[in-house]
Formats: C-alpha cells, structure tokens, sequence
C-alpha cells in the first residue's frame, strides 16, 4: 500500500498545482476505489494528509472516531508536496482553454465512477 499512498499524494498533488483544486477532489475517490478505504476513512485520510493548516481540527475529529489513518495521511501528503509543485511547472507549458478542458473532462469522470461506486454499495 506504500506505493499507492504516494502514487495518490503525487497525483493529488500534480492536479492541485495543475487546476488548483484540493486534494479532496482526487484523494477521497482514490481511497475509496484503489485502497479500498471506506467513505469516512477515506475523508479522515484526506484531512490527515492536508493537515497543517487545511484539516487539523477536522481530522482531528474523524481521529476521535476511529476514521483516520495517520500513515497514510503522511504518506499522501508527501506526495502532495513533491507533486504540486510537479503540476504548477506542467501547468505553464499548456494553455488556459486546454486547462479547463482537462479539469472539466476528470471532473465529470469521477463524479461517473462515485456514482457508479454508490450503487454497488
């Protein structure tokens, strides 16, 4: 699961600095699918891993419950550090248009595969 983590964290971190979205958008449906992490773990994950100062007070409250993997919240968020800053340089070589095309193609290709990941469950 190393591998994911990271794998997930770079990535999330690739789209940040590309789209400027947050990791949430990315991280909470990886979890889900590749980790097999359930909803609220993948939420408490995702708040861990943008911890400081993004989601301290809210992962601490997934913590309290039990819905919050530290490891993989490190891990993820060494892969945003390293990533973001991969994206934002990726970002200056493609032009406007050409961005909002691509966030707007993955957008609507998650929001597909959540959907049809809710109704399996």
């Amino acid at each position: 699961m190393l591998a994911v983590f990271l794998a997930i964290g770079l990535s999330a971190g690739v789209l940040s600095g590309l789209f400027g979205i947050g990791g949430g958008i990315l991280i909470i449906p990886s979890l889900i699918f590749f980790a097999q992490f359930h909803t609220k773990l993948a939420i408490g994950t995702s708040l861990g891993a943008m911890l400081l100062p993004v989601g301290l007070l809210g992962a601490y409250a997934y913590y309290q419950d039990g819905n919050l993997n530290i490891r993989a919240s490190l891990l993820i968020g060494l892969g945003l550090f390293l990533g973001a800053y991969a994206g934002a340089r990726l970002a200056q070589t493609i032009s406007g248009p050409t961005l909002q095309r691509m966030f707007a193609v993955f957008i609507v290709l998650m929001a597909i595969r959540l959907w049809i990941q809710a109704g399996r469950g």
